[in-house]
């Protein structure tokens, strides 16, 4: 199905805002106003905004180390957000969580993961929780090329293929795990091979284009809620930063990097398809981007303004209670 105006609208306000936002990021590090790591998503937006671009509230997200589009395109709000890096009392997990913990259980997030693949098993089960009391939902996994070799990989779409469970793996491959090339490691051509070998539905997108996402995501999803089982959505995408903010980048070349920015920008190539094919008009395109960009100050300034936890809450949702247990 063809995304509508107003999707396509949403779709480019949520690939503008996940830029920004970390864009933004880079700059407040730099200058030294965060600290932590920080795994930037630049350069694979289309992936986050063209699955999220077909699920619905009572669906499930996992998603990584590199999760701040994961979390903005499943609708997280981005002064929550931001206020979470700051490890501000207002941040979505009360400031305990950084970049790499953020989760939002009302929107369907069930959490950024700083292990690898580890968020694989969690998406397997909310598609179970989602089959047993027939929700209608789906439990999507977000996750790299290099969880592909992880064991919790294996068991879970072997799982999910036998029991016929409304699953959505995306392989966010940017043919990078960290510092080492996907061949080096990887003894297939294509993620979606492994689907294969467990009798399990899989397709392959470009990752840099939202439409071929959404068009591929869209049937792997429609086929889950008709109770046809899991898909291994494979998306071949590229990270125009390095593994973290500071990665001196010395193991792949710039000319590399360089011909993804220019040739294969994901936001680009979607302005110049909707703005050619007359689907949206340049004017609202920078309408988003100016609402966008007073959206992040915004979360900005706010985040800043905020105190940090009392100490005294260190402990708060980490062990039950006899009075919480009640």
């Amino acid at each position: 199905m063809e995304p509508t105006e107003e999707i396509l609208l949403v779709a480019y306000r949520t690939m503008r805002t996940i830029r920004s936002f970390e864009e933004k990021l880079v700059e407040l590090v730099t200058r030294g106003k965060l600290g932590g790591f920080l795994h930037t998503y630049i350069g694979e937006e289309a992936v986050a905004a063209g699955v999220c671009a077909n699920l619905k509230e009572n669906d499930h997200v996992a998603s990584t180390h590199r999760g701040h589009g994961h979390c903005i395109a499943k609708g997280v709000d981005v002064r929550g957000m931001m206020a979470e890096l700051f490890g501000s009392s207002s941040g979505i997990c009360r400031g305990r969580g950084g970049s790499m913990h953020i989760a939002d259980l009302e929107k369907g997030m069930l959490g950024a993961n700083g292990i690898v693949g580890a968020g694989i098993p969690l998406a397997t089960g909310a598609a179970l929780t989602a089959k047993l009391k027939k929700t209608g939902g789906v439990g999507v996994a977000f996750f790299g090329d290099g969880a592909s070799n992880q064991g919790a990989f294996h068991e879970s779409l072997n799982m999910a293929a036998n029991w016929k469970l409304p699953a959505l793996y995306v392989c966010e491959n940017n043919g990078w795990g960290e510092f080492t090339p996907t061949e080096f490691v990887v003894p297939v051509e294509d993620i979606a091979e492994r689907g294969r070998s467990y009798a399990m539905h899989s397709l392959i997108a470009d990752g840099m284009d939202f439409f071929d996402v959404y068009a591929k995501s869209g049937e792997a999803i429609a086929r889950a809620r008709r109770g046809e089982g899991p898909t291994l959505l494979e998306c071949k995408t590229y990270r125009f930063a390095g593994h973290y903010v500071g990665d001196t980048l010395v193991y792949r070349s710039k000319a590399e990097a360089d011909e993804w920015i220019t040739q294969r920008d994901p936001l680009r190539l979607f302005e110049t398809r909707v703005t050619g094919e007359g689907l949206i008009a340049v004017e609202d395109l920078r309408r988003i981007d100016r609402e966008v960009g007073e959206r992040i100050a915004e979360a900005v300034g706010v985040a800043e303004a905020a105190p940090f936890p009392d100490p005294g809450e260190l402990l708060r949702d980490v062990y039950v209670t006899e009075e919480a247990g009640r």
